[in-house]
């Protein structure tokens, strides 16, 4: 992280970087329109956002372009996206390391478009937008749906401890392989034990960090591990045994401009076409019922 993207305006500081009158700050921020946070009843405006703010509004002339992020897809791992990105010849290239990660890089400008599933909400189906709406940075996000997914917990062949679920890997001290923190695995998990109201204190965790599903899902095959969180296609791929949890949605954010891209367009045409479903039917566990939808235009 860079010195700049540390330093937060207070608003009368905000108004003189941007030249406005401290009243007309607070109608943009009433309207929600000026990247900005509020912490302790005090709003505070990230100079970084403020930067990226002016620099979407500005009017160009004529073959002058904006600086574009570089062709990558940050945050979660997913299967089929995988394929989908192979497959389509887009061009893009995959960062996968936790939905937030990719979510931070894309505010930062690191990222073209961030593939996440969070669950900071109890309502799975609106968590995505949910944490876009409140990111001040992602002012002129578009949320598209890729894919929901099932989610469960991953076990070995033959499921040798006889889980049933979450409640009985916590009873029966299954050792928890962990995801990093601000990965939607890990999320999930952390939610999924709040709302069962088990005791986290009673969970056993293996040493280390699993970064991807796979990396998990290879810590459960080689016996480092009993059980975690995961796709049913991640199980299905490393022949484990899978106890379904939830459905929840993948999606894709970008800032609208990159929308338009060609990348973005060949992969979403990739995905109304026959062969995603017929690869979704392949892996196992994804619905594609809204794969393509406009979920959030800010």
């Amino acid at each position: 992280m860079s010195v700049q993207d540390q330093i937060y305006l207070t608003t009368e500081e905000a108004a003189g970087y941007l030249r406005l009158k401290e009243r007309k700050l607070y109608d943009l921020v009433a309207s929600g329109a000026v990247p900005c946070t509020k912490v302790s009843g005090k709003w505070l405006f990230p100079r970084a956002a403020l930067d990226r703010w002016l620099e979407a509004g500005l009017s160009r002339p004529e073959g002058m372009q904006p600086v574009s992020p570089p062709p990558i897809i940050g945050g979660s791992q997913d299967s089929l996206l995988e394929v989908a990105v192979r497959d389509s010849a887009c061009g893009l290239a995959l960062l996968a390391e936790g939905s937030q990660a990719g979510l931070d890089r894309l505010v930062r400008g690191e990222v073209a478009i961030a593939a996440i599933h969070l669950h900071a909400t109890p309502d799975d189906d609106e968590a995505n937008p949910a944490a876009i709406l409140a990111e001040p940075g992602l002012f002129d996000a578009v949320v598209i749906g890729f894919a929901r997914r099932e989610q469960g917990l991953l076990v070995a062949p033959g499921n040798p401890l006889g889980l049933s679920g979450l409640a009985s890997a916590v009873t029966q001290q299954a050792r928890f392989a962990r995801r990093q923190a601000g990965a939607g695995a890990q999320l999930l998990l952390n939610s999924l034990v709040e709302r069962e109201a088990l005791p986290a204190t009673a969970m056993v965790l293996t040493e280390g960090i699993c970064a991807t599903g796979q990396d998990l899902a290879l810590a459960i095959r080689t016996g480092r591990a009993d059980c975690g969180i995961a796709s049913r296609a991640i199980a299905s791929a490393f022949g484990l045994d899978f106890l379904p949890l939830v459905w929840e949605h993948v999606d894709l954010v970008m800032r609208r401009r990159t929308y338009f891209e060609p990348a973005t367009q060949m992969l979403l045409g990739w995905m109304r076409g026959t062969a995603m479903a017929a690869r979704a039917r392949e892996l196992g566990g994804y619905d594609l019922s809204r794969s393509g939808a406009v979920r959030l235009n800010r």
